[in-house]
């Protein structure tokens, strides 16, 4: 599930159980360009209150302005077209020829949206399915299916769970990895073995653990929507998780380091039951290339990264920056600073 996806559904069950009317908003079909994909949703309550978006503000805006008018009070589903002739796309804010279509649900105690929250925080992955006659909806955790459609007068909706960040070291840089990632929201767990670290951590949001890196990711059993980032320097560590994140389904998997350090943990993981594919998994040094110089900047460029390989797009490992260290960085004759670590 998207973060912004859990957002919009723990708000509409919130004002719904606090006697609001709510309607839920979500996009079915796109036709030419439009601000945002299928799937994407909204929630109004009756006095024009908005979590989430459905396109690029206008279309919200007409739907506060109908429901404080009075209208919109429909008790069960309805679809809503916007965009429908040029002079419409374009006082709704539509790209040239864009077109979206709203299914515009009331939430009642048969949309099961508290059931839908509570099965995904416990990872499970729930397709739910409104029928659009009643209202009604059921969870079904066996379903194939991959995206929102309308079909058969039915809103099929799959729901997964959050994505989850690693972060292996408690030290300065986790601290910035750990709140841009919960920005995002990633559910954040640092591990750090050595309890003067962990001592000093005080970023609310993330579970700390002190168990051995290994232990903790055979624990947690890692998932497609998982990722794990080393950041101690220390090969005790790094390394012992490496190798159990590199074997698993993570969808990202990163390790501090400068070149020459990256180039040492290739060989040295090449010693243990991992396959070069596997290998080639692990993104180092670290992070898209920003020149970046400082703790924040670096998190920024790992959480970048993070964010594309999360959505699909294609990281060229061959940037046109230099490959010595940077002026002053602390990485002449071997050092291992952070900064000029992520020159690619």
């Amino acid at each position: 599930m998207e973060s912004i996806d859990f957002d919009v559904l723990n708000t509409a069950l919130s004002w719904h159980e606090q006697g609001h009317h709510v309607l839920l908003g979500t996009v079915t079909h796109t036709w030419g360009s439009a601000p945002r994909p299928v799937g994407s949703m909204m929630a109004i309550r009756g006095d024009g209150h908005v979590r989430g978006s459905v396109s690029g503000g206008c279309v919200e805006d007409d739907l506060i302005r109908r429901i404080q008018a009075g209208e919109l009070q429909e008790t069960s589903p309805f679809e809503l077209k916007y965009g429908l002739t040029a002079d419409e796309a374009h006082r709704f804010g539509l790209p040239c020829g864009g077109t979206l279509e709203l299914l515009m649900e009331p939430l009642s105690a048969a949309s099961r949206i508290a059931e839908l929250l509570a099965a995904v925080r416990q990872g499970l992955r729930v397709t739910r399915t409104l029928d659009l006659d009643t209202g009604a909806a059921t969870l079904s955790t066996d379903s194939n299916a991959h995206q929102t459609r309308v079909q058969d007068r039915q809103l099929i909706a799959p729901f997964g769970p959050r994505y989850r960040l690693i972060i292996i070291g408690a030290a300065q840089m986790s601290r910035y990895v750990a709140q841009f990632a919960l920005a995002l929201d990633y559910q954040v767990i640092v591990c750090d073995p050595r309890e003067e670290y962990l001592k000093e951590w005080d970023i609310a949001g993330v579970e700390l653990s002190k168990e051995m890196p290994d232990d903790l990711l055979l624990r947690l059993q890692l998932d497609a929507n998982s990722a794990v980032v080393t950041l101690t320097h220390d090969p005790k560590l790094d390394d012992m998780a490496l190798i159990e994140a590199l074997k698993s389904p993570a969808f990202y998997i990163g390790a501090i380091g400068s070149r020459t350090n990256n180039i040492k943990r290739r060989e040295r993981l090449a010693l243990f039951d991992i396959s070069s594919a596997e290998i080639d998994k692990l993104h180092g040094p670290v992070g898209l290339f920003l020149g970046a110089r400082t703790p924040p900047e670096i998190a920024i460029a790992v959480l970048a990264e993070m964010t594309a390989i999360r959505n699909g797009v294609s990281i060229s490992q061959t940037h046109a920056a230099r490959t010595d260290p940077l002026p002053g960085s602390g990485t002449e004759g071997g050092g291992s600073c952070m900064v000029g670590e992520f020159t690619k």
